[in-house]
């Protein structure tokens, strides 16, 4: 289940063949960093060890997995390795050394330090759904999706996506949510938002556990200030922090829904598919209603 959504609008859904894709990503499977890089970017099978599949696919969905590993060699320990190699030929040839040398230096110091270094790995999921016409990325930042989507499109040769483009604000709708106490069909207000003053972006107010009906919100919005990130509860079924860019971070799928994904599946796998299956459903019914709202498939 994934724990934020990115969303990208897929220009040629009908154009996604997970065969002709299994095939290219495999010429970019990813390998744990060599001795000297400083990381390592490539695709890696989104059900982890049980499977080499680097392609998942089920109901019109296709997920993949990028994985990247780095070498952490924090700058400060670089400094002080170089500070002493620096020091050390002063003293020796009784001379300064200068900067184009300096840089020669630290190279050494890089190489000499990255082999020895610990790596860390991290991992981002998304699957393109062709029935929708979505693309979903779980990356909290932006940098982290556009890390994944740009890995896809030079694996692919080419790939026409685009970040939402909504025709209503969804600050101003969010703000008018909140203003009217109700949010529309299918959706219910949590007890967080975030609110930042028009007229000057520092003027932040964020509320967690609140009545967003109450009083002290209402006072924030008749002094100007807008809805910019709004929790919101999908159906009972998924709960999400909502943000002015219209990705959606903090999801939580019911835990019904999850216990009722694969409740006779016999093994790990078969669990996985089912809660696939599930939430990329799921996904699917939300999009649409925040598509219909926001009105983001629309063209310019």
């Amino acid at each position: 289940m994934f724990k934020n959504a990115r969303l990208y609008k897929l220009g040629d859904p009908a154009a996604v063949d997970s065969d002709h894709m299994e095939g290219l990503l495999s010429q970019r499977r990813f390998r744990p960093c060599g001795p000297v890089e400083v990381a390592s970017l490539g695709w890696h099978p989104p059900m982890g060890g049980r499977t080499e599949a680097l392609v998942h696919a089920a109901n019109g969905c296709v997920l993949l997995c990028a994985r990247r590993q780095e070498r952490l060699l924090p700058s400060s320990v670089v400094a002080e390795a170089l500070g002493e190699r620096v020091a050390e030929l002063e003293d020796r040839e009784a001379r300064d050394v200068g900067r184009a040398e300096r840089r020669r230096l630290r190279e050494e110091v890089l190489i000499d330090m990255l082999p020895r270094a610990f790596t860390r790995s991290r991992q981002i999921r998304a699957y393109l759904d062709t029935d929708s016409g979505w693309m979903v990325v779980d990356a909290a930042s932006e940098k982290g999706a556009d890390e994944l989507v740009g890995l896809l499109r030079e694996t692919l040769g080419s790939l026409p996506v685009r970040p939402p483009q909504p025709q209503r604000s969804p600050t101003d709708l969010m703000t008018a949510w909140v203003t009217g106490g109700d949010a529309p069909e299918g959706l219910v207000l949590g007890d967080e938002c975030e609110l930042r003053d028009a007229r000057d972006e520092r003027a932040v107010v964020r509320c967690r556990g609140q009545d967003l009906g109450g009083e002290e919100i209402s006072t924030h919005l008749r002094a100007g200030k807008q809805v910019v990130k709004l929790a919101l509860d999908w159906q009972e079924r998924l709960s999400f922090l909502l943000q002015e860019d219209l990705s959606l971070k903090r999801l939580r799928f019911a835990d019904e829904l999850i216990e009722d994904a694969a409740p006779d599946a016999e093994d790990e796998a078969a669990r996985f598919d089912a809660e696939f299956a599930i939430m990329s459903l799921e996904f699917r019914e939300l999009l649409g209603r925040l598509d219909a709202l926001f009105e983001m498939s629309r063209s310019d």
